[in-house]
């Protein structure tokens, strides 16, 4: 099989990428390599539906610009298209003295960001937004919104096709062989020809980047799993839409907070644990070889005895009700540990370099006739329309 452009990963980033390609150029040859039955199956499948703002982000930095584009975007898409959203609005909320600087510094970085609306607000204000939510000190972000963006990616996935994209199911990337005026990939099905290559792999963009360069990348993925509760149906009235803490501004992790869903009911969460498997959705998932590759990582070591205190934490949390009840507690005080029961769990695809940052923008690394989409995690779902435009024109400008 030849082709044009082929994009390796099925999700939100590599669906928005190809659609985007086709839009542009409708005749060239682009197919999707998807190692799954189905599209969007692993980060895009299994996260908590926020349309994000962009109010976390560096000004200028790629999440921030990608963000706050791919908002409108992908606002202007679901209209289009008649998918289901709703722009709720978010509070973020400071629980401690401590945190209240850190809470005016994210209201001055929305206003940076370009948000409108978005203003401090009193103790009795935010009992009017979330009666039963609690804080020294809150600010209201207008701009947040939930989606279903399964719903969202398979319908990325359809209009590309309907321009004529093509999309592989089970085509599992074993190898990648650059040639002289072609790339070959070996898949588990098939062996495809292509003159460039886009990588959108997700928690494997760093193997598939390997692969195609033949040598050890600078940063590796470490995968972290974010545990769900879901609120009791009876006691969803405590929750109206959506409630953040104020985030360590150390580590790349909002906390633990509570999210109305787009296709019903009231999530909290989630934590941040190291999973012991790229796609370890439960305590028990384990895979050897991944596990060594991540823990044997400079970076994570540095991580690990720099966080230690943050992660035990996490995995207290983890493995105890009655801990992760405490933690929401700090936001909502009349939830009870009876009030929560088992919910879902995502993978978090989290770049870590050798020297133990945790990368906290978006990263994309191109070669001559590659473009590869190394650390794309939250908000690359809200983004991924933004994101599909600078990694097309990246692959375009190499034909």
């Amino acid at each position: 099989m030849q082709y044009d452009i082929t994009i390796i990963g099925g999700g939100i980033v590599g669906l928005a990428t190809g659609l985007k390609i086709k839009s542009q150029k409708p005749d060239l040859k682009v197919a999707i390599l998807e190692k799954e039955e189905t599209l969007a199956r692993h980060q895009t499948g299994n996260n908590s539906g926020v349309i994000h703002s962009g109010l976390y982000y560096k000004p200028g930095s790629l999440k921030a610009r990608n963000c706050i584009d791919g908002y409108r975007q992908l606002v202007n898409y679901c209209e289009r298209k008649n998918i289901p959203f709703e722009i709720t609005g978010k509070v973020v909320v400071a629980t401690s003295r401590d945190q209240l600087p850190q809470l005016q510094f994210l209201m001055n970085r929305g206003l940076e960001n370009g948000l409108q609306g978005i203003r401090s607000i009193t103790k009795h204000e935010l009992r009017d937004l979330e009666p039963y939510c609690r804080g020294l000190g809150a600010i209201h972000v207008p701009q947040t919104g939930i989606v279903d963006y399964k719903a969202v990616a398979l319908s990325y996935g359809k209009e590309f096709e309907e321009l004529g994209g093509e999309i592989y199911y089970k085509h599992k990337v074993l190898d990648i062989n650059p040639l002289n005026s072609n790339i070959t990939i070996k898949t588990s099905a098939n062996e495809v020809s292509s003159k460039i290559l886009v990588n959108c792999a997700g928690l494997y963009a760093d193997k598939m980047a390997e692969l195609h360069e033949k040598k050890n990348m600078p940063i590796r993925i470490i995968p972290f799993r974010g545990e769900y509760f879901k609120i009791k149906k009876e006691r969803e009235y405590l929750v109206k839409n959506l409630i953040y803490p104020v985030p360590d501004p150390n580590f790349p992790f909002l906390g633990v907070h509570f999210t109305r869903m787009m296709k019903g009911g009231v999530e909290a969460g989630p934590n941040a644990v190291l999973a012991f498997r790229k796609e370890g959705y439960h305590k028990t998932d384990f895979n050897l070889k991944e596990f060594i590759e991540a823990i044997s990582w400079p970076g994570l070591q540095k991580v690990a005895g720099k966080y230690w205190k943050t992660g035990l934490g996490e995995y207290k949390r983890s493995f105890s009700k009655k801990a992760f009840t405490t933690a929401l507690q700090q936001l909502i005080p009349d939830i009870q540990e009876s009030d929560l029961e088992d919910g879902g769990a995502g993978v978090r695809a989290q770049a870590c370099d050798r020297d133990g940052g945790l990368l906290d923008d978006f990263a994309i690394h191109e070669t001559q006739r590659a473009v590869h989409v190394i650390n794309a995690p939250s908000p690359a779902a809200t983004s991924a329309l933004s994101i599909g435009d600078k990694v097309a024109a990246m692959a375009l400008a190499k034909l």
